[in-house]
């Protein structure tokens, strides 16, 4: 099976720079509510986070509706296809709408958003008490809506990487990179070719030249040595 096309490498980082950001908003805020005595440091770091995924849910839906997305697998078939859209847009939606929420909700209290704890954004809704009890309610129904859509997207993506196998987790991950093996061409091949050893190589490949000395001194004293025998031999004669 052919592996799925990825997507851009900004469409990645954004993606989980966001899935980080909205796993410990939502955590924070569950934390937060069941806690009395660090309820104010933990509102700050939420408020924080809630604010820093509006500007970037902003940046990728932008970049999302802007940029053609590589095609699905072949295994996802036609309504699953619309139910792949209709979530994706839900998920934009609550990500866009749950952060000016808990803006709008914690500006109908009175008070303005910290964020980085020391700099404060204007109110965009007016003091009411109505307003905030009704704006908290719609906040906590969001952060459910979305722990329930996030649940269905995880699970459709595990449902086709680990057991349709059709690589639908790798068109957003990020690949590791095999070493290349260098390739020898021919030639440096050919020059790298190991020589056949014979006795007198495997030896002494290269003979020194006192040898070759030594060599040429036996040859001379048995050519004299002959030469002696043949003037004895004839003077006898």
């Amino acid at each position: 099976m052919t592996a799925p096309a990825r997507y851009p490498v900004r469409t990645r980082i954004l993606h989980w720079l966001t899935a980080v950001l909205v796993f410990s908003a939502l955590f924070i805020g569950f934390v937060m509510v069941n806690s009395l005595g660090s309820y104010a440091s933990l509102r700050s770091v939420h408020m924080t986070l809630g604010v820093s995924i509006l500007v970037i849910v902003a940046v990728r839906a932008a970049n999302r509706f802007t940029h053609r997305v590589p095609k699905l697998p072949g295994t996802v078939g036609w309504l699953e296809h619309k139910l792949v859209v209709g979530s994706e847009l839900t998920m934009y939606a609550l990500l866009l709408a749950q952060p000016l929420v808990g803006w709008a909700m914690v500006s109908a209290s009175g008070r303005s958003v910290e964020i980085f704890g020391s700099l404060y954004l204007p109110r965009i809704a007016p003091f009411n008490a109505d307003l905030y009890f009704m704006l908290r309610q719609t906040h906590s129904l969001f952060a459910y809506a979305l722990v329930a859509v996030i649940a269905a997207h995880v699970s459709a993506v595990l449902l086709h990487t680990l057991t349709l196998r059709d690589g639908m987790l790798s068109r957003m991950a990020f690949a590791l990179r095999k070493p290349r093996r260098r390739e020898s061409s021919p030639a440096s091949a050919s020059r790298r070719e190991p020589v056949a050893d014979t006795p007198a190589n495997s030896a002494n490949p290269h003979p020194p030249a006192s040898t070759d000395k030594q060599a040429a001194l036996h040859k001379h004293t048995d050519a004299a040595t002959d030469t002696g025998q043949q003037g004895r031999t004839s003077s006898n004669r």
